[in-house]
């Protein structure tokens, strides 16, 4: 079964995390966060990963920190899902596109993380919810679930597009990454013998 569940208690949030890779993209996530919970819910439908996802952080500060370790814990649990990794595609890409704005992504779940992030927004704030934040989350993401991710936006106006353009194409490209690939049954994608 490819499923997992984190729990990640810090003085500043605490995490419950629980994903299935075969699942149909259900969700169930609070954060606290409104518009950090509609992405969270496009990760999910768009990727077909069930996520659920509850934190309870110090918002009476900022956003920051429940954002930043939602990214860390949603990676940890992906990593535990994927287990050895034997029989998954590995990489994926998707080009996606929502009204004005087009995001581009590729990724390898290689175990190697590395974010390399192309996606500037023209305003610092989508409602109260600070911009940079999506950076954070997936840089946390990358690196606790060991992704080599790269995110670039081709063209957008709109922060709200962009913001949720780039969510849906990492899901797409995640959807593709983790999936078995029926040619590869029980191999492990990886001429090293090891991910």
């Amino acid at each position: 079964m490819r499923q997992a569940e984190i729990n990640r208690t810090t003085s500043e949030t605490e995490i419950a995390v629980t994903v299935n890779l075969d699942g149909t993209g259900a969700y169930d996530n609070h954060t606290g966060v409104g518009f950090f919970d509609h992405m969270l819910d496009q990760l999910a439908r768009h990727s077909l990963i069930d996520i659920s996802i509850k934190a309870d952080g110090d918002l009476h500060i900022d956003d920051h920190h429940t954002v930043e370790d939602c990214g860390i814990a949603l990676g940890q649990a992906l990593t535990r899902a994927l287990g050895d990794k034997k029989g998954i595609r590995r990489y994926g890409h998707f080009n996606l596109a929502m009204d004005d704005a087009q995001v581009a992504c590729a990724l390898d779940l290689s175990a190697r993380p590395f974010l390399v992030w192309n996606l500037p927004f023209p305003t610092q704030k989508i409602g109260t919810f600070d911009t940079e934040l999506v950076r954070e989350f997936f840089q946390g993401f990358a690196t606790h679930g060991g992704i080599t991710l790269h995110v670039d936006l081709i063209h957008g106006i709109n922060s709200h597009h962009i913001a949720e353009a780039a969510f849906k194409s990492v899901a797409r490209a995640l959807r593709m990454a983790v999936e078995p690939d029926p040619r590869m049954a029980g191999v492990l994608p990886s001429t090293k013998g090891a991910l």
